[in-house]
């Protein structure tokens, strides 16, 4: 299954300039999602971060990472479409290497432990199947 990029409102609030992934390319609801960010020179954050050596800053990695884990737990769960899912925690994160214009991300998690609304997972980020960031993630959907 795959979910591009005009389908993720379905399972994510976010919106642009907030949407940190362009699409979901493998899912396995309870197991795992693979997420694509294709990064380019006019992200809204390079200006500032940093002029004349523009590098995605390692928080939004993260958030990509979360928001890979939060439609993949809206999949898992069609009867929570519609509920916003929170960050419960973030553990054991490591930034191995920038992420530059014209990067692609791979993003990778998977599920540790998927009990109702609280989830934990392991995302991994790769660029060139180079790892560039790895983080445990927690997350709870919110009651409806």
């Amino acid at each position: 299954m795959i979910i591009e990029h005009h389908e993720l409102h379905e399972y994510l609030p976010h919106r642009h300039p907030f949407l940190l992934i362009d699409r979901i390319v493998e899912i396995e609801p309870y197991k795992s999602a693979v997420a694509i960010k294709n990064v380019t020179g006019s992200e809204y954050f390079f200006p500032g971060h940093f002029p004349g050596k523009p590098v995605m800053p390692g928080v939004l990695i993260v958030e990509a990472m979360a928001q890979t884990g939060a439609a993949l737990a809206i999949y898992s769960n069609p009867e929570k479409k519609g509920a916003l899912t929170y960050f419960a925690g973030i553990d054991n994160t490591r930034f191995k290497k920038p992420v530059i214009p014209g990067d692609t991300i791979r993003i990778e998690l998977e599920v540790i432990r998927a009990k109702s609304r609280v989830w934990k997972m392991k995302g991994q980020a790769f660029v060139e199947n180079v790892l560039v960031c790895e983080s445990d993630l927690m997350a709870v959907i919110e009651d409806k």
